[in-house]
């Protein structure tokens, strides 16, 4: 089975998480194209969806799904997304397509995250794949030198600039013992918009195709509460 036919078994599986008359949170990336694929035989029954990229808004209209502002939502019951490495606890590293922080903002406003990854996403420690980090176009060398403290090898992602005007340092070479404590130790240096360390906020239920089939990772964490919500397919 190639790994996009595992990505498309994942995104189908995906569906029966997503919550009938609501607006659904939809990510960015490869996978999140399959889902978004898919979501388009079940559009008429959800309200529309939040998009994390440009990108994935401009897929989801041209499937005839409504996309709606974050700011216009007043609940938003399951975000879909997935991940360019991820531990069995459930902290990812995000933002290989630079989308990090829309990511990290629809992550943190929903009430259940949902990763979805094929199987060679699932790491015993975070830090093989460059931890992202958006900066404020005036701070990247100082952000950089910082990075380097810390024992990264940063790299600027040449020609990128995000959806949101900002710019890409890519940390190379960092093994991540403690995601949430690093996570906040790289918000805290001055200019960093965020980093691709989702810890803090991590999934509450990881989809992981392999070749046998999807295998379902929960969090140890009591799920937030989706009480009232009915999935679109059980």
């Amino acid at each position: 089975m190639t790994q996009d036919e595992l990505k498309q078994r994942v995104a189908q599986e995906a569906l029966k998480h997503v919550v009938e008359d609501a607006v659904v949170g939809v990510g960015s990336g490869s996978t999140v194209n399959f889902f978004i694929d898919a979501l388009a035989a079940i559009k008429g029954r959800i309200d529309g969806a939040v998009a994390a990229s440009e990108a994935s808004a401009e897929r989801l209209r041209k499937h005839g799904i409504r996309v709606f502002d974050l700011n216009s939502v007043s609940e938003l019951p399951v975000y879909v997304d997935g991940a360019d490495e991820v531990t069995e606890h459930l902290a990812m590293i995000k933002g290989g397509g630079g989308a990090l922080t829309r990511e990290k903002i629809v992550a943190a406003v929903a009430e259940r995250f949902v990763c979805i990854c094929d199987a060679s996403k699932l790491v015993g420690v975070l830090g093989k794949f460059p931890l992202p980090v958006e900066v404020i176009p005036m701070a990247r060398s100082y952000v950089g030198r910082e990075l380097l403290k810390l024992g990264g090898q940063p790299v600027l992602r040449e020609n990128v600039t995000t959806d949101n005007g900002n710019l890409i340092i890519d940390c190379h070479g960092l093994s991540i013992i403690d995601p949430p404590a690093l996570e906040a130790k790289l918000n805290q240096i001055a200019g960093v918009v965020t980093n691709g360390l989702f810890a803090q906020r991590s999934a509450d239920l990881l989809l992981l195709a392999e070749p046998g089939g999807v295998r379902t990772l929960r969090a140890r964490a009591v799920e937030r509460s989706s009480v009232g919500h009915r999935p679109v397919l059980s």
